[in-house]
C-alpha cells in the first residue's frame, strides 16, 4: 500500500490489539441505540397520523421521511464535530438528541386533543431524531475505527450495519406492542430513557485523540468521496424498494407472507456479514463490492420474475446476501481518499448518499409502479444496482492506474 494511502488511517499496534468483537461492541452499541430509537415508532406513526389524527396519507409519509431530511442536512456537521472535537462528543450529542426526541414525542402524544399542534410537535420530534441519527451513528463508527485501528475499519463498519438492521428489526414490533398496551407516549418514554442511559454510558468511556493536521475543505472531501457515494446510493436501491413495496407486491399477486421476505433478507444480510467480513481485508473493498453487487442484482432479477411466494422468498435472501457487504466494501475505499484528520467528514458525506437514496426511492419507485405495475419496481432496482456495479468497476480501474503510477514513480526515483 502506498504511504499516501496508508497514512489515511491509524496503524498502531495498540489500536490493532483493540479490534476484538467485545471491544467493538462497546462502540457499535451506540449505533444500536440510535436505530432502536428510529425503529420503535416506525410502524406506529403512519397509522397514528393518518387513522387516529385524521390527516392525509401524504402527511403520514412526511412524518417518517422528514427525519431523513434532518439526517442528510446534519451529516457533514456530524463529520466535522468528530474530526475537530472528537468522535466521543459527536456520540454524546447524538444520544442527547435521541433522548430529547423521545421527550418531545411524549409531548406530542399528550397534545392529541389539539391535532395541528400535536402534529407540529411530532414533526419536531422526528427532526431531533434525525439529528441524533447523524451525530450518533457517524460518531460511533469513527470512534470504533479510531480505537480499533485501520485494519479493522471494515469490521467496525460491518458491525455498525448489523446493529442498524438488528435494532430496526427489534424496534418496529416492540413499538407496536408498546403502542397497543400503553399508547404512543410509552414509545417516547422508552426512547428518552435509553437515550439518557446511553448518554451517561458514553460520558464514562475514554475518548480517542483528535488527529492533528489541516482539515480538508468540505468541497474537497465531497469531490473525493462522491463517486463512492453514488455507488452506495444506487446499490442500496434494492433494499429500499424491497422494504417499501414488497407488501404491496405480494398483495397484487394475492400472496401471503410478505413479512417473511424481509426476514429472509435480514437473516441473509447478517449471515453474510458475519461469515465474510474478513474478505474485504483479504481481497480489497472494490473486488468484494463487485461480487456483492453482482449477487444483489441477481436477487432483484429473480424478484422481478418471481412466479410464487417461495421464489420471491429465495430471491429476497439472495438480495440481502449480496447487499450485505456493499456499504463497508465501498466505504473502506472511500475513507482512503482523504487524510486521517478528515475521515469523520468523509464518513458523514459517504453515509449521506445512503440517506438520499432512502429519501428519493419512495416517490421515484412509486412512479415506476404507477406506470408499469408492482413487479417493475424490482427491474428498476436491478438497473440501479447494475449502474452501481459499473461505477465500482470504473473506480477500481482508476485506483489500479493510480497505484501503478505511484509504483512506477518510486521505481524511477530508486534508492537515494
Amino acid at each position: 500500500m502506498p504511504s499516501s494511502l496508508a497514512a489515511s488511517l491509524p496503524t498502531t499496534s495498540t489500536a490493532a490489539s483493540n479490534g476484538g468483537t467485545r471491544h467493538l461492541i462497546g462502540f457499535v452499541y451506540f449505533t444500536f441505540v440510535v436505530y432502536l430509537s428510529i425503529g420503535l415508532p416506525l410502524a406506529v406513526l403512519p397509522p397514528y397520523v393518518h387513522l387516529r389524527m385524521g390527516y392525509s396519507a401524504a402527511l403520514a409519509g412526511l412524518a417518517i421521511s422528514i427525519q431523513y431530511v434532518a439526517t442528510l442536512v446534519s451529516r457533514p456537521w456530524a463529520g466535522r464535530i468528530s474530526d475537530r472535537a472528537g468522535a466521543k462528543l459527536s456520540v454524546l450529542w447524538g444520544m442527547g438528541f435521541c433522548s430529547l426526541s423521545g421527550a418531545v414525542l411524549i409531548a406530542a402524544a399528550a397534545l392529541h386533543s389539539i391535532p395541528w399542534l400535536s402534529l407540529a410537535v411530532l414533526l419536531l420530534s422526528r427532526l431531533l431524531l434525525g439529528f441524533g441519527e447523524s451525530l450518533g451513528s457517524t460518531g460511533s463508527t469513527l470512534w470504533g475505527i479510531t480505537s480499533a485501528g485501520a485494519e479493522h475499519t471494515a469490521k467496525v463498519i460491518s458491525f455498525n450495519g448489523i446493529s442498524t438492521y438488528g435494532a430496526m428489526a427489534l424496534g418496529a414490533p416492540l413499538g407496536v406492542v408498546l403502542d397497543q398496551q400503553w399508547g404512543l407516549a410509552s414509545i417516547g418514554l422508552l426512547i428518552m430513557l435509553i437515550g439518557a442511559f446511553s448518554l451517561a454510558l458514553a460520558s464514562r468511556k475514554s475518548p480517542v485523540a483528535v488527529t492533528p493536521g489541516e482539515h480538508l475543505p468540505f468541497r474537497d472531501v465531497m469531490f473525493r468521496v462522491a463517486p463512492h457515494g453514488f455507488g452506495l446510493a444506487l446499490g442500496g436501491v434494492g433494499y429500499s424498494v424491497l422494504a417499501t413495496f414488497v407488501t404491496l407486491f405480494y398483495l397484487s399477486r394475492h400472496w401471503t407472507g410478505a413479512a417473511l421476505c424481509l426476514t429472509a433478507f435480514g437473516l441473509a444480510f447478517i449471515a453474510a456479514r458475519l461469515l465474510f467480513i474478513h474478505t474485504i481485508n483479504r481481497f480489497g473493498g472494490f473486488p468484494v463490492a463487485i461480487a456483492c453487487l453482482s449477487v444483489e442484482s441477481l436477487g432483484l432479477l429473480l424478484l422481478w420474475r418471481a412466479s410464487s411466494p417461495w421464489m420471491a422468498l429465495g430471491a429476497a435472501a439472495i438480495t440481502g446476501f449480496g447487499f450485505s457487504l456493499v456499504f463497508p466494501a465501498i466505504g473502506v475505499e472511500a475513507v482512503k481518499r482523504v487524510p486521517e484528520h478528515s475521515r469523520g467528514t468523509a464518513l458523514g458525506v459517504y453515509t449521506a448518499f445512503s440517506d438520499v437514496s432512502f429519501f428519493l426511492v419512495g416517490p421515484v419507485a412509486g412512479a415506476v409502479i404507477g406506470g408499469f405495475g408492482y413487479s417493475s419496481v424490482f427491474l428498476f432496482a436491478f438497473v440501479c444496482v447494475l449502474t452501481a456495479l459499473g461505477i465500482v468497476i470504473v473506480l477500481r480501474q482508476m485506483h489500479q492506474k493510480n497505484l501503478a503510477a505511484v509504483i512506477a514513480q518510486a521505481e524511477d526515483l530508486g534508492p537515494s
